[in-house]
């Protein structure tokens, strides 16, 4: 087994959904661009993710600061409350960016394919949030139904939901992005939580609005609307990490690999392809049917070769494993 690093610029197609439901569709379950990788070098796309966090993380920090002037000039205590949510709600990046530096790590004799399956845990962890954010608006919203609140400030509260949503749904929109160039599920999955933050924001304007124009049952009402669509997120998320602890991996990329090792003329057939996902990194694990009057020499090179196109074909693979086998000779052992 070798690890080759080299870029490739192979270009895959992918089927985009247009229109209004198309855009719906995007928000609350965004298309995996994982075919469009740009980053090929495991240190490269772990310092991009950890680069990522860290910069939603200022951004993040920057909105809840802005709410806490907002809170300080309106004196509203709910506001208070909303505004150390986002705050807590913003340290879900931390588990993330010790994954990514866990990731960098190299691989020991315990840990042998290194430590890149720290971010299905933080996935995990950030799966979690988003199902607490769903609860706790569910719950509110329930609540302020059975026993009505006044709002007060109206103004300011609709000002803060406003720096809320702008601050939220700019780190989900970069999060995600970033998540999808470098492989990493768990990034997208704390994309989608900002995302559900950024909900939040919305009902807390929407709401306003409605009790401004004389209906007070707004805010819980969209409440429970902003419940539906965390819950519709959340199910994105979950999909996602599942998937990744499942080694699940896109089709294409199975296609793409057989079709890569059957294009050598050497290869009689291809008997199993397997990849599985180690951090934003895919690793793949082929048997191949070759010639059997072939020398043990030439067999080798077979399978070094083929594991090179592999790794220039398949996006996001940076390790393969390749073993040769005679073809027809179903009990021979394999050459790799």
């Amino acid at each position: 087994m070798s690890d080759h690093d080299h870029p490739h610029g192979h270009h895959h197609r992918h089927h985009h959904r247009k229109g209004l439901r198309g855009l719906v569709a995007e928000i609350f379950a965004p298309h995996s661009h994982d075919a469009a990788d740009s980053v090929d070098s495991a240190l490269e796309s772990s310092a991009a993710g950890i680069r990522a966090v860290k910069i939603s993380l200022l951004v993040l920090g920057l909105t809840a600061l802005a709410q806490v002037v907002i809170v300080v000039v309106s004196g509203s205590v709910a506001l208070a409350a909303d505004t150390i949510h986002n705050f807590s709600d913003a340290l879900t990046a931390v588990p993330l960016w010790i994954a990514f530096a866990l990731g960098t790590k190299a691989a020991t004799r315990r840990y042998t394919y290194g430590y890149g399956r720290a971010e299905d845990l933080a996935g995990l962890f950030v799966v979690a949030m988003i199902a607490l954010s769903a609860i706790i608006a569910g719950y509110e919203a329930v609540l302020r139904l059975i026993h009505p609140q006044p709002i007060e400030h109206l103004g300011w509260v609709a000002a803060a939901g406003v720096v809320g949503f702008i601050g939220n749904e700019w780190v989900a929109l970069y999060r995600i992005r970033v998540g999808r160039r470098i492989g990493s599920a768990a990034l997208v999955a704390d994309g989608l939580h900002a995302r559900t933050d950024g909900f939040t924001s919305v009902a807390v304007v929407l709401g306003a609005g409605g009790v401004a124009l004389g209906f007070p049952l707004a805010d819980p009402l969209i409440g429970l609307v902003i419940t539906v669509a965390i819950v519709a997120v959340l199910r994105t998320a979950v999909r996602d990490v599942f998937r990744r602890l499942m080694d699940g991996v896109d089709p294409e990329f199975i296609d793409a690999a057989e079709q890569s090792l059957m294009s050598r003329a050497e290869v009689r057939g291809v008997r199993t392809v397997r990849m599985r996902w180690i951090g934003h990194h895919l690793h793949a694990d082929a048997e191949l049917d070759i010639d059997p009057d072939l020398s043990l020499a030439q067999a080798h090179r077979i399978a070094h070769d083929a594991e090179h196109d592999l790794i220039h074909a398949v996006p996001k693979l940076t390790t393969a494993l390749i073993h040769a086998y005679p073809a027809g000779d179903v009990s021979a052992r394999a050459v790799s």
